[in-house]
């Protein structure tokens, strides 16, 4: 039995469609990519979580496609900020309640704002981190944003879209 997460009992309680996956996590490799490949999930539809800084705001969250890079203009653009920069790992379960590798937006101590790129929204489905290493959450990037109040935004360089 697959044991339910802070993520997965919000998603209940919203009665928001979704499945839990579980994947072999590799210590050594916490990538999205790494990620895809050991749970047969394309790269495409994993998005990873991210928490950044902004000069004015102060902390948000950013979703973005497993297989690029944020472009940090366009994240302060969507928040609001004039500079934006990755918070700090140490900070990152203090802040949040999760580690590296097992960051998902949905259930974090704090109600940071939620900025979820384009890209999610032209697939069906996504995978987010259920909260833990070792699992996922597949559901729809619509719902995504019902459960954790996502605005849409473009947040990774164009340069680097459609990279299979």
């Amino acid at each position: 039995m697959t044991k339910k997460t802070n993520a997965a009992r919000i998603l209940d309680r919203l009665k928001i469609d979704y499945e839990l996956v579980e994947y072999h996590v590799d210590e050594s490799d916490l990538s999205a990519v790494h990620l895809a490949e050991t749970a047969g999930i394309p790269i495409n539809q994993v998005f990873k979580t991210l928490v950044l800084e902004g000069d004015k705001n102060g902390n948000f969250v950013c979703i973005i496609p497993g297989g690029e890079e944020i472009d940090l203009k366009k994240a302060a653009i969507a928040s609001s900020n004039k500079k934006v920069a990755m918070i700090k790992m140490k900070d990152l379960e203090p802040l949040t309640g999760y580690i590296r590798g097992g960051c998902s937006p949905l259930g974090m101590k704090k109600n940071l704002p939620v900025y979820i790129d384009e890209a999610a929204f032209n697939q069906g489905i996504i995978y987010i981190s259920a909260g833990i290493r070792g699992m996922q959450i597949r559901l729809s990037p619509d719902d995504l944003v019902k459960a954790c109040g996502a605005k849409r935004a473009g947040l990774t360089s164009e340069s680097e879209t459609d990279k299979d």
